[in-house]
């Protein structure tokens, strides 16, 4: 029986391995999230949670984009897919101005609340605004992540690592940013009814 490996049966099983540790690591921030979550529905019982309380402008904007920063991932990969070089360049590199555009909004957002006098922690902070700064902050640093991979990705791409036969750092990229993108809207919506 010949146990050696051909370079295409090795290439799939580095990116089935690849894929599963990403899977494994969104796994983890999914429990961590689920985590905080689960906090803020505990914290609701208490006399200090404020009811009326709405998510800042910036934050919906920000909602926007990031679904924005999804479908050009998508496109990106797609172009690569199909040996267009150009296309996956401009497509990577909007992911890349929209995913800082997310983050500009997230501290626009930031700054309405503390414009509205909700604070981190303090005299003037609540229980619920906390949750709300936690809740952001987490996900902002996962982002990092995503912005510092994409970066990496732009990298590859411009030293020519990537074409329709070899995808496999743009698929990785682009399915923790779906991850990202959807992580995102759950924790909007979730902040959004759950008063």
């Amino acid at each position: 029986m010949d146990m050696t490996m051909t370079a295409q049966e090795e290439k799939e099983r580095k990116a089935r391995s690849a894929k599963l540790l990403l899977l494994f690591a969104m796994g983890s921030m999914t429990m961590m999230f689920a985590g905080i979550v689960s906090a803020v529905v505990v914290s609701k019982s208490r006399e200090d949670w404020m009811k009326d309380f709405q998510l800042p402008t910036a934050f919906y904007f920000s909602t926007l984009i990031i679904l924005l920063c999804s479908l050009t991932f998508h496109m990106a990969k797609k172009a690569i897919q199909k040996d267009n070089r150009l296309l996956t360049t401009n497509y990577l590199l909007l992911t890349l101005a929209l995913g800082i555009s997310f983050v500009f909004c997230q501290f626009k957002g930031f700054g309405q609340l503390m414009d509205s006098g909700y604070f981190f922690a303090g005299p003037e902070s609540n229980i619920a605004t906390t949750f709300l700064y936690v809740i952001a902050t987490v996900h902002l640093v996962h982002l990092a992540g995503g912005l510092i991979s994409l970066l990496y990705i732009i990298y590859n791409h411009f030293k020519q690592k990537y074409n329709s036969s070899q995808t496999l750092g743009i698929e990785l990229g682009a399915m923790y940013w779906h991850f990202l993108d959807f992580l995102w809207i759950c924790l909007f919506f979730f902040l959004y009814f759950f008063k």
